[in-house]
């Protein structure tokens, strides 16, 4: 019996080898050109333990100043969430190959949404505070835009892996297009719909803290002014507030997630 012979490059792993060696030559490249400087790092560490050791005694009597804004954070999220993904469904079944077969319509909507995407979420609330002015409602604008690109192309994915066998049925007695929708494809798109929607409004209850940096409401203004007047114990608070909400809704939802699939 003949042992098959295995060529150069699969014996001494050339491709493993050449593709680790130039991730590590890129990441030198990339760390002298942005001057990452180790040294420093390792000298300033030491401060981060003093800043670590005031927060360790939370000014406890801080939480109840910041209930308000930790509130508006969560309505940001959910109202951000819920505009986004109203918006979301119609362009996402404008943009299933399987619903719309016109190839440059389809393209067209695609495209729109991949350049919603491309914009961040600090770059959306920087010029919307700028449009509307400081508040929640720059944020819940910004999170409904982030939203919307995100869920969308969550959604047309899910689309184009339904079975189409009873859309093809329907369709052949004369249904109308809404008709088949409701009928046929909802059914099979509304649990991991909802798994997705879940998933955003997990996302944005993070993004929303950072949002408040640039005035766009929320909880992040306090965590701001904490950190510019150097008040680490009510830096703290806000922290263990933030860490509290996140995994509660990461809670909630994984576990809803996992009751409707």
């Amino acid at each position: 019996m003949q042992v098959p012979q295995l060529s150069f490059w699969k014996r001494y792993h050339v491709l493993g080898i050449s593709v680790t060696l130039l991730l590590v030559l890129l990441t030198v490249i990339s760390a002298q050109l942005t001057g990452v400087d180790v040294g420093a790092f390792a000298k300033n560490s030491p401060q981060f333990l003093v800043i670590l050791k005031q927060m360790q005694q939370p000014d406890w009597n801080y939480l109840s100043q910041i209930q308000k804004p930790l509130a508006q954070t969560i309505q940001m999220a959910v109202l951000g969430t819920t505009l986004g993904t109203i918006l979301a469904v119609p362009f996402a079944f404008l943009a299933a190959r399987n619903i719309v077969k016109n190839w440059w319509g389809r393209s067209l909507v695609r495209l729109g949404l991949s350049l919603i995407r491309t914009l961040p979420n600090l770059l959306l609330a920087a010029l919307f505070v700028a449009i509307f002015g400081i508040g929640p409602m720059t944020g819940m604008i910004t999170l409904a835009i982030f939203s919307f690109g995100m869920v969308s192309k969550l959604f047309y994915e899910i689309i184009e892996t339904i079975d189409m066998g009873p859309v093809y049925a329907l369709q052949t007695t004369g249904a109308s297009l809404l008709q088949t929708i409701r009928i046929a494809m909802l059914p099979q798109l509304a649990g991991r719909f909802a798994s997705d929607i879940l998933y955003a409004l997990e996302i944005n209850v993070r993004a929303s803290t950072v949002l408040g940096y640039l005035g766009a409401g929320g909880i992040g203004l306090d965590l701001q002014q904490s950190l510019d007047q150097f008040a680490y114990p009510q830096t703290a608070v806000i922290i263990i507030a933030i860490f509290v909400v996140v995994l509660i809704i990461d809670l909630i939802s994984n576990l809803t997630r996992r009751h409707l699939q």
